[in-house]
């Protein structure tokens, strides 16, 4: 079965050149000029690889791109962005979306094979050897940036053995224990810096949402719901004037395979394991 690419660009003269250059690399090239083309075209060809034109005539490649980042099937295939557009915004948005490469009009042959093989030894790594490794987003505590991370993170869960229900019980995870760090840690000062840590292996996702406050212990918040009394906190919330509320800690637990806390009581480690096949 011969190797193909995937060439979408509406100007027929920059697609035919290309599908010229790719058949030099032992390339089948498959030519569209439309973004809504795309999908019927991945789910035809397998494509080892997209070339994504970004001015389209009908859906624009961020679009496009992001579609196909965001779907397990197929999240792993290389996309090359190929546009005339140079503004570092739109490169910064193509990382976004999850673009492999993004590669400027006009270009060499040398330039473009030069991004291909780092697309396409991209794939071959995460084809052998799995997805793993660590990033860190320190963000400022406002639930506006908190929510940000966590559609970032989502972002990644999608390239991980996650169904869709684990991925939404991490996001309200996060949502809940990173809002905890930001109103108890943090006080709603807006200038500490929280820090989220997204970690892989081939066996889970490990999130550590650490704050800069003094900590706590959480064996004595009366005013969180416990294992043991799920509501007999609400009276405690309203003698104090507390919000409605409570149930974060409780909820989390209840949504990972391993919660702990730090021995300060400023960092929460979340753990949630693969199925095995």
């Amino acid at each position: 079965m011969p190797r193909t690419v995937l060439i979408v660009d509406d100007e027929r003269d920059t697609n035919d050149i290309l599908a010229s250059l790719v058949r030099a690399r032992d390339f089948e090239p498959v030519q569209l000029f439309g973004g809504s083309q795309v999908a019927a075209a991945v789910r035809d060809h397998a494509p080892s690889l997209v070339l994504l034109d970004l001015m389209l005539p009908d859906i624009d490649g961020f679009a496009v791109c992001d579609q196909l980042k965001r779907d397990r099937e197929t999240n792993l295939i290389p996309i090359i962005m190929v546009t005339a557009l140079h503004d570092a915004g739109y490169r910064a948005a193509g990382v976004r979306v999850g673009a492999n490469g993004y590669l400027t009009k006009p270009f060499t042959p040398d330039q473009l094979f030069e991004e291909i093989d780092k697309a396409l030894a991209w794939r071959h790594e995460h084809q052998t050897r799995g997805t793993h490794g660590e990033i860190n987003f320190n963000i400022r505590s406002e639930a506006t940036y908190l929510q940000q991370a966590n559609d970032m993170l989502a972002d990644l869960f999608a390239h991980t053995p996650l169904n869709e229900r684990q991925i939404k019980d991490l996001k309200q995870v996060v949502l809940e224990m990173g809002g905890n760090a930001i109103e108890w840690g943090h006080r709603k000062n807006a200038e500490l810096v929280l820090l989220i840590t997204y970690r892989i292996d081939p066996e889970a996702v490990t999130l550590i949402i650490h704050d800069q406050g003094p900590g706590f212990n959480p064996s004595q918040v009366p005013h969180a719901a416990s294992d043991e009394d799920p509501i007999g906190h609400l009276d405690v919330r309203n003698e104090l004037g507390i919000r409605e509320g409570g149930f974060g800690i409780m909820l989390a637990k209840g949504l990972v395979d391993e919660f702990r806390y730090n021995d300060k009581g400023n960092e929460v480690t979340l753990i949630k394991r693969f199925e095995k096949p």
